[in-house]
């Protein structure tokens, strides 16, 4: 993908395989905000702005290094497209959302944003994150960092259910005791089938929300997060099953190494197409 970095702003060139929307709104990540025409995101303790002009999209940010490695630059996107092809059911989910790019995420804000996200809607989950970053994080020129472990170590079930977390406030007050910031990185090192293993045994972690962690938290390629909409797509497209676990094997078996990619664009073409 053709770019540049110069000073305090990336420019993307290759607009076909770059859009803000289509990364930010394919429900892999709720650290960010849309003012007007512009999108601002904001992970962990950074800050980037977003702008299209005629022939690029500009990236405004301090953190220029930081922002590259966030939106997967250097990966070729248009080869992963073209293998994505090979696919029919793939044609015009990739067409509708071709500047998708997978995010590199921090491990801790991708686990504990993925428990809140459980069973909720984006809105509600990016007003529970505000929340707890105004609570707990420090405050920043741009407004206030995600919060530490050691933070969200220091507040009760109760806290959590006062910042609308509702029945996850149980799960979040016991899971940020159940690992540290050292061991989320050092699973990385697990196979896929191990480490989905381990992230199910933290509270509020369930099939679904474990496949997330692992595809936008460890960029595991060979999983595929199964919700309503990649259920309605599968029994739309392939035959009637209700068992979502089966679902997520058939497609990884399908798909292989690629089945995180493929679950971005079939995911954000149907969420998109029903509504």
């Amino acid at each position: 993908m053709k770019y540049k970095i110069e000073n305090d702003k990336i420019t993307i060139y290759s607009k076909e395989d770059f859009n803000p929307q289509h990364i930010l709104e394919c429900g892999q990540v709720f650290s960010y905000a849309q003012e007007g025409d512009e999108y601002i995101v904001f992970p962990q303790d950074k800050f980037a702005k977003i702008v299209e002009n005629e022939d690029n999209y500009q990236i405004s940010t301090k953190n220029t290094d930081f922002f590259e490695e966030y939106f997967d630059l250097r990966q070729d996107y248009g080869l992963i497209k073209d293998k994505l092809k090979a696919f029919k059911i793939l044609k015009k989910p990739i067409e509708f959302g071709h500047g998708i790019r997978i995010l590199k995420q921090d491990l801790f804000e991708t686990v504990v944003s993925f428990i809140i996200s459980a069973n909720n809607n984006i809105k509600r989950i990016k007003l529970i994150l505000g929340r707890l970053r105004e609570q707990l994080g420090q405050k920043t020129e741009y407004g206030y960092s995600f919060p530490s472990l050691a933070k969200m170590r220091e507040k009760d079930e109760e806290f959590y259910k006062k910042i609308g977390c509702g029945y996850r406030a149980s799960y979040l007050s016991k899971a940020v005791w159940q690992f540290d910031e050292e061991t989320l990185k050092s699973w990385s090192n697990l196979p896929t089938i191990t480490l989905r293993q381990k992230l199910l045994t933290l509270c509020g972690v369930g099939p679904k929300v474990a496949d997330c962690i692992l595809l936008f938290g460890y960029g595991r390629g060979d999983v595929f997060p199964v919700d309503t909409w990649i259920a309605q797509m599968y029994n739309q497209y392939y035959s009637p099953l209700e068992n979502r676990e089966q679902i997520r094997e058939n497609l990884v078996a399908e798909f292989g190494q690629l089945s995180g990619y493929a679950q971005q664009y079939l995911f954000y073409f149907q969420r998109s197409s029903q509504n």
